[in-house]
């Protein structure tokens, strides 16, 4: 039996899981496998019955949920639900409950929470993850957590086993949340500008199937690098490529999509965060010149 347990502690603990959609009902099947003891609870009371097939014990009410739990886990929406789940079922948390939070929040919001279950007498750390639901079954992908750094030293077995890697970013309990924001931005700009990659494509007559060995043409890992160094730089009196050479491609881009009918996602608003800049004179600074604020 694999307990999630604090570091040095030798007793099995209880733990309850709030939240069993995809990823909440994957996580708690993976810790039952190990032979961990789970209570469950969901929204929808249907979803956390469907785990005791598994070995759960599902609750209709959340403060019964969390009776006599050592570890609180949650994997909810957002905010507004992470505060009115933890306030419905404070009245059944045990003295010493510790409260991981899943969730993606706000940093403001993490920071909030922090503080306020602390003034309580009750520990919240956050622990965004970077998975899937196959991930939290399979115990693999990437976890963060933050926050008061003997808790997270304590708490660091149990979540490790969660998770193929779990990262540690330090004590300011809003750090993990900030820098899972971060992360989802760069997926939402990837996948916008993938879109607009197999729009523009289509428009050519390029099959989509041909993309892949651009992409590792281009290698967008080096790239995004490089941006962001040349972006942190503030060199943009020393162009490699011309913003307004860029805004010409830009505008080949808009016109052969439209050409078949077809609108690109992301180009556009580059297009005229570019026009911007064109206004001020800047049309021979270096194309990254778009990153800075043109009313500044």
């Amino acid at each position: 039996m694999n307990c999630f347990k604090f570091a040095g502690e030798k007793k099995q603990i209880m733990i309850a899981f709030l939240g069993t959609g995809l990823l909440g009902a994957n996580f708690t099947r993976a810790l039952l496998k190990k032979g961990e003891k789970v209570q469950v609870w969901n929204r929808t009371p249907a979803k956390a019955k469907n785990l005791e097939v598994y070995g759960a014990k599902a609750f209709a009410d959340v403060a019964e949920a969390v009776r006599g739990a050592d570890r609180i886990h949650l994997t909810l929406s957002d905010d507004q639900a992470v505060d009115e789940v933890l306030k419905n079922a404070s009245a059944g948390f045990q003295s010493g409950a510790v409260i991981i939070d899943h969730t993606t929040t706000s940093a403001l919001g993490a920071a909030r929470r922090s503080a306020y279950w602390k003034k309580k007498g009750f520990s919240y750390i956050h622990a965004p993850v970077f998975m899937g639901p196959p991930n939290a079954l399979d115990s693999t992908g990437v976890m963060l957590v933050s926050g008061d750094q003997q808790l997270v030293s304590k708490l660091e077995p149990g979540l490790s086993g969660m998770t193929g890697k779990l990262i540690n970013l330090g004590e300011k309990p809003e750090k993990a949340a900030a820098i899972k924001l971060l992360g989802n931005l760069f997926h939402i700009s990837l996948t916008g500008g993938i879109s607009d990659l197999i729009t523009l494509a289509g428009s050519l007559n390029v099959p989509a199937s041909e993309l892949g060995t651009l992409l590792e043409l281009l290698n967008p890992a080096v790239v995004a690098q490089g941006r962001l160094r040349k972006i942190t730089s503030n060199t943009f009196d020393q162009p490699s490529w011309e913003l307004s050479m860029a805004r010409k491609d830009a505008r080949l881009m808009m016109e052969q999509a439209a050409s078949t009918h077809n609108t690109l996602m992301v180009v556009p608003a580059v297009a005229r965060k570019m026009d911007a800049w064109l206004d001020k004179d800047r049309g021979k600074s270096d194309w990254t010149i778009i990153s800075q604020d043109p009313n500044l």
